[in-house]
């Protein structure tokens, strides 16, 4: 889907330029056993995101990327293909969850709906966006899901 073109003409999405319903779509990222690992040695150092034998025998059954991973590239998809708010992706609050590990070869993509909109009474400059971030793997399953509130600025 291509994301919408702003109303207010400079290609970032004021809160005004968003609707309750709206959804976005990013590109794609597919995983190597090699990124997997890489990311696991730096930051997640556990069994099941280093080796393949000693990840067989957890609850993973097979080498799964930390979850820190996945969100990370979810970020780095919506900072780069996603919905373009002005002010950036600040979030002030959220729930993730992963239901289903990712795994070498999985091919993630991120999807964002927009659930509710809310004008700051105290800061008329500004207002806070619910959106669920769904980042989906290939075949449809959802790797992760990040429920968010963003600030996003009004049209000055």
């Amino acid at each position: 889907m291509r994301i919408p073109q702003s109303l207010s003409g400079d290609g970032r999405l004021y809160l005004h330029d968003l609707t309750v319903g709206q959804r976005f779509t990013t590109r794609s990222h597919t995983l190597t056993k090699e990124e997997i690992v890489a990311f696991a040695r730096l930051y997640d150092p556990q069994g099941f995101h280093l080796d393949e034998a000693e990840a067989e025998n957890s609850l993973f059954e097979g080498l799964a990327a930390s979850g820190w991973h996945t969100a990370a590239i979810s970020m780095r998809l919506l900072v780069e293909s996603g919905p373009r708010l002005a002010g950036g992706l600040v979030g002030t609050s959220g729930e993730l969850s992963w239901p289903r590990p990712t795994r070498p070869g999985d091919t993630l993509h991120v999807e964002t709906e927009v659930l509710e909109i809310r004008p700051s009474q105290s800061k008329p400059d500004r207002g806070i966006v619910a959106v669920r971030n769904l980042t989906l793997k290939q075949n449809g399953d959802v790797a992760q899901s990040f429920a968010v509130r963003l600030l996003v600025p009004q049209k000055p």
